[in-house]
């Protein structure tokens, strides 16, 4: 039976595009079919925008590559539709346990206050996220939305201009040329778009390498992450276990500096190291074998003209935190609706540089992060070695440690403290729902709040009057009246009220916190969607 990543999704068939005489305009066109290119197109469609997306390849990832995703990247797959697929298919896990040689020293649990929709994370091969995402565009093909997937088309130039980008696509029967509003890059790591345009990254590369070996076995460990610092089998290093769907099981092992790459992924040299750590008596099949080195950089601009990057085309991370696809999955939740405004005229061009400020913040925060879990778990010196293993040792038997153990800070939503976008926060409530803020769920009996909030504008009132919408400049927020008396778990209260006894949010199409007061006043929520749609 052929793996998923092994047949065509979206073969080659000639597009009419190719038989003009003049390139075809499009709204827009994203480059690169992984999870955020896919993403931003469901988004954008789902918005009535007619969106191409241009892949050179024809077939999902190979090998299960990003694995975690947290439950703010999927409660954006919710507003895309396909987010319950995504959970039924992966493994839920909210437990992660830190080992130190063979001592359990540390263990964290994910859990959180009852009334989310989402867990805290699942584990899901790229190739299968990937390929809900596929079917959730042919379904919406076949409700007649403006979504198109043209496989091996590869683009092989891009011109710049004021108003549009030209491109020069390659395909199976020769090239052709065609044009976009904006252009959405989302063709990874070593973005040809980038290189194209002359754009590089900015940032520190490390040099340590890492194995990562998909096995297929069954095994009874447990659906949780497990991460060893100097283990018996992997001495000096690290290792990483995770539980994957269909009985795969992602493990990374840290190799050091200065190895032989090739040498290292001979299977008979994995199968090894493989042994070593499941033991001899362990029976598995290796499905997919890497080794890398990594980097935490980023784009010094997002943003060029009507070039717009998304996803590791525009920042990178070390794997370790899971930050790397959730926070191209977050890119793409930022761009859609800026995108829609911009295009309908409802919003200067200028608010795509929100996307730029608010993302290359969200990108920052990462590498940071990301940067600092590396320092712990690959120490450059002796001396920085010593005091990372006492860490550990001190973290088994007593609880103020265990916060400086770092395996890997995982990832959470990023909120945009100082947006262009955001109004002054106006209401004495919870830190956790000010602006910039993405909002929490909370449960509505058999319902859940984020359901309610769609691709537009919501005015959330709370135990508060206001008018059920209310219309600036062309843009229209509606309202959603809510009663803390119809939450008997009090979470909506405490997440969105605190002490106050009311409360009004203007919420954005992706979710986050535009403003927020005790009580509607007309002239300063009209003046906060005026500044959320980028014109004060």
């Amino acid at each position: 039976m052929s793996k998923i990543f092994d047949v065509p999704l979206y073969a080659y068939t000639r597009s009419p595009d190719q038989d003009e005489g003049m390139p075809v305009r499009h709204p827009v066109v994203i480059i690169g079919a992984g999870p955020v290119g896919l993403a931003t197109a469901i988004d954008l469609a789902q918005q009535g925008i007619k969106t191409v997306i241009l892949d050179d390849n024809d077939r999902v990832s190979f090998g299960s590559r990003a694995i975690c995703f947290a439950k703010r990247p999927l409660e954006i797959m919710d507003r895309l539709g396909c987010g319950d697929h995504l959970v039924e298919r992966g493994v839920q896990w909210d437990t992660g346990k830190v080992f130190f040689d063979t001592r359990q020293v540390y263990e964290f649990s994910l859990t959180e206050e009852e009334g989310h929709k989402n867990p805290a994370f699942i584990n899901l091969q790229q190739y299968t996220f990937e390929q809900v995402l596929v079917e959730r565009i042919r379904e919406m093909q076949a409700e007649g939305a403006p979504i198109e997937i043209r496989g091996r088309n590869k683009v092989e130039a891009i011109g710049q201009h004021d108003t549009h980008v030209t491109l020069e696509v390659e395909t199976p029967e020769g090239s052709y040329t065609l044009e976009a509003d904006w252009l959405v890059a989302c063709d990874g790591a070593n973005s040809p778009t980038r290189r194209m345009l002359g754009l590089d990254f900015d940032g520190q590369v490390f040099e340590d390498n890492f194995l990562i070996a998909d096995v297929v076995m069954k095994a009874d460990f447990p659906s949780e992450r497990w991460f060893w610092f100097d283990p018996p089998f992997n001495r000096g290093q690290s290792a990483l276990l995770h539980k994957q769907p269909d009985n795969v099981w992602r493990i990374d092992l840290q190799l050091g500096r200065d190895i032989d790459k090739e040498r290292e992924k001979r299977p008979e040299n994995v199968m090894t190291r493989l042994k070593a750590m499941l033991g001899d008596e362990a029976e598995f099949d290796l499905e997919w074998v890497s080794i890398y080195t990594f980097q935490c950089c980023r784009m010094e601009r997002f943003r060029h003209g009507r070039t717009l990057f998304a996803g590791d085309s525009a920042h990178q991370v070390s794997p370790f935190g899971a930050r790397g696809a959730n926070s191209g999955l977050q890119d793409a939740d930022n761009i859609a609706w800026k995108l829609k405004l911009v295009l309908d005229g409802n919003a200067p061009v200028t608010l795509m540089d929100s996307y730029n400020t608010e993302r290359a913040y969200g990108a920052d925060e990462n590498i940071l992060n990301s940067t600092r879990s590396t320092e712990f778990i690959t120490p450059k010196s002796e001396m920085s070695r010593i005091l990372r293993d006492a860490v550990l040792d001190l973290s088994a038997h007593h609880t103020f440690a265990q916060p400086l153990v770092n395996s890997g800070r995982l990832s959470v939503p990023c909120t945009y403290d100082g947006s262009m976008l955001n109004s002054a926060d106006a209401l004495a409530a919870p830190d956790l729902t000010r602006p910039g803020s993405p909002c929490p769920d909370a449960p509505l009996g058999e319902d859940h709040l984020l359901s309610k909030l769609g691709n537009d504008f919501i005015l959330l009132t709370i135990d508060a009057e206001a008018p059920d919408s209310f219309e600036e400049d062309g843009v229209t927020a509606t309202r959603l009246a809510l009663s803390v008396r119809d939450d008997p778990t009090l979470t909506l209260k405490r997440q969105y009220l605190g002490d106050a006894t009311a409360g009004v949010y203007l919420i954005r199409p992706d979710q986050h916190v535009a403003a927020r007061r005790e009580a509607f006043d007309e002239p300063h929520f009209r003046a906060a969607l005026r500044r959320a749609t980028g014109k004060e």
